[in-house]
């Protein structure tokens, strides 16, 4: 599988269809963008009918299309263009939303096509160079196309016109904010082929609608087109910033040809070094992560927590579910002290959960960790994976929300995961006679913290694929008003193949935790020293 190489502000771009050849006509309100032809009735069946017309026909890529001197920014230049914000769609309208442009560049060279809708009715929004300040990348306006395009767009709402809630920049990739204004994890509209002995396919938003809202609306309707060499597909979003920003999205797949592993809802992170993985450890920052673990609530109610990690060599791990609850790459450690950074500030990072609004039916929740040597890459993918495959030339619907925010919207009512760490097992003042790796996971919440220890026995439930677990222990940690189960593992010799752990809590009978899951992949040989 390809990394992507995704800076912590930005996202791959993907291919996308050219603009219409159409001339310019000036709206009445000099500032606002121009639009191009005439308007075309649109609404969601209008666009489903364009996805499936597009599935009939070959795919085209656009790709090199961009003029040189765009394609040839570099970082700095890139970054000395700025959109004029007196030129934002709807920006002299009194909407609760304003729309802000992306120039094409870097790494965003694939041009998507937006649209402004009013009343049931499209008109394309027109690249103009009025609309930037292109600063000191060398560019001069007036000798680009007037076909030029765009990388994507951004939201800002009317508490706040400065700082952005939602951006979709590149054609491929999305994301939001919550309450604590900060930019984390990012999703994008389909994985096709992740994690398979071939190059990913990355299907693309080649053009979005963007619907004027309601003056007293809270929410904005976006539309997006997507193609692929494998796929098209219709979406619609409805975006309603808050505490938490929640994207409501149904999406109607049409399949050019066979998907061998299709991913609905992939949510895409980072997770460098950790509490329980310090294998990339080499930096002045305790942790470096935009997500600690993969939540998931199956269909049959239970509630696992696995901690992510930074492997070796590249991990593709499968839960197997029918009609998921809920799943998401959440930040659970929102503490700065675990951090030291006050640049990014991860401590702020978004988590991301996925709510299906209808049954899924069978699949599994399939998440792929990629090893990283630091925190520019993106090396955390998670999705669905519908059992079902999706058959060429029908229509294929999927419909779930996204949160964006520090809590996700269902949180399980059981003791939950806190801290995973790990280090050298054995005996402290014992000399070790041979190799372990021991774990210490914290729980806390649910009914932990009105157990007596006295007159109460609380087991620890540890189950290992391979090797054997020792010194097992559950002991109250005031601390977090919890408990912290410690316990060593003893790998095969020799074999460096991964060993997948369980834990649970419980006592008389009762399930006090959700499940923790582990997958942990012993060092080489030569690096099993016993102290």
């Amino acid at each position: 599988m390809q990394r992507r190489a995704l800076l912590r502000a930005a996202a791959l771009a993907g291919a996308s269809l050219p603009f219409p050849a159409a001339l310019l006509s000036v709206n009445a309100n000099a500032a606002d963008p121009k639009r191009l032809g005439d308007a075309e009735r649109f609404d969601y069946a209008t666009l489903k009918g364009k996805a499936r017309e597009l599935s009939a026909q070959p795919y085209q890529s656009h790709e090199g299309e961009l003029p040189k001197a765009v394609s040839a920014l570099d970082w700095d230049q890139y970054q000395s263009i700025g959109f004029d914000a007196d030129h934002a769609l709807w920006g002299d309208d009194k909407l609760r939303f304003k729309a802000q442009f992306f120039h094409l560049g870097l790494f965003f060279k694939r041009p998507v096509t937006l649209h402004e809708v009013v009343d049931g009715q499209a008109r394309a929004l027109a690249y103009d160079p009025a609309l930037f300040d292109y600063g000191d990348s060398g560019l001069i306006g007036r000798r680009l196309p007037r076909d030029l395009g765009f990388a994507g767009f951004r939201l800002n709402i009317d508490t706040d016109p400065t700082r952005d809630v939602a951006a979709f920049l590149g054609a491929s990739y999305f994301r939001a904010v919550g309450g604590d204004w900060q930019y984390g994890l990012s999703a994008r509209g389909l994985a096709i082929d992740t994690a398979l002995p071939r190059p990913e396919e990355f299907p693309d938003f080649v053009a979005y609608w963007l619907e004027k809202p309601d003056p007293q609306s809270d929410s904005l309707v976006v539309y997006g087109l997507l193609d692929s060499p494998s796929t098209t597909g219709a979406y619609r979003f409805v975006l309603t910033p808050g505490q938490n920003f929640v994207m409501d999205i149904d999406a109607a797949l049409y399949p050019r040809k066979p998907i061998e592993r299709l991913g609905i809802a992939p949510l895409t992170s980072m997770y460098q070094t950790g509490e329980n993985d310090r294998r990339m450890a080499n930096d002045w920052r305790p942790e470096i992560h935009d997500s600690d673990g993969l939540a998931l609530h199956s269909g049959s109610g239970e509630w696992v927590w696995r901690p992510l990690s930074n492997p070796r060599q590249l991990r593709f791990n499968i839960f197997q579910d029918d009609n998921p609850r809920g799943f998401g790459l959440l930040q659970r450690d929102r503490d700065f002290n675990h951090y030291q950074d006050d640049g990014v500030f991860y401590e702020r990072r978004p988590s991301l959960w996925v709510q299906p609004k209808a049954g899924w039916g069978k699949g599994a929740v399939q998440l792929v960790e990629i090893p990283t040597v630091d925190e520019t890459f993106d090396n955390i993918v998670a999705f669905w994976n519908p059992e079902q495959p999706v058959t060429p030339g029908e229509e294929h619907l999927f419909g779930y929300r996204l949160h964006w925010g520090a809590t996700p919207p269902e949180v399980p009512p059981l003791a939950t995961c806190v801290a995973t760490r790990t280090g050298i097992g054995g005996v402290v003042g014992k000399t070790r006679q041979y190799f372990s790796w021991r774990f210490a996971v914290d729980f806390a919440g649910g009914n932990l913290s009105l157990i007596n220890p006295e007159h109460t026995d609380i087991e620890a439930r540890v189950t290992t694929s391979r090797g054997r677990v020792e010194t097992v222990s559950a002991r109250p940690l005031h601390a977090i008003d919890g408990y912290r189960v410690m316990f060593d593992l003893v790998p095969p010799d020799g074999s460096e193949d991964p060993i997948d752990l369980r834990l649970q809590l419980s006592a008389n009978g009762q399930t006090l935790t959700e499940t923790w899951l582990y997958q942990y992949n012993p060092p080489p040989a030569g690096e099993r020293a016993a102290s």
